[in-house]
């Protein structure tokens, strides 16, 4: 597995000052609005899964 991912700017502020957090793998503090929030990898999405809106008749 590669190294983990990391965020580029916080969620809430948009600032860059991102800081891993001692609460755990992709926990995250923000030094700037002083706010701490987690990063999760869900899972991927499969092929040839289409939304209700993709396609088809607009009646």
């Amino acid at each position: 597995m590669s190294e983990r991912a990391a965020p580029f700017y916080c969620p809430y502020c948009g600032d860059e000052d991102l800081r891993p957090s001692e609460e755990g793998h992709g926990a995250w503090e923000c030094a700037a609005c002083n706010r701490a929030f987690r990063l999760k990898f869900l899972g991927l999405l499969a092929r040839g899964v289409q939304r209700a809106d993709d396609g088809g008749d607009a009646a």
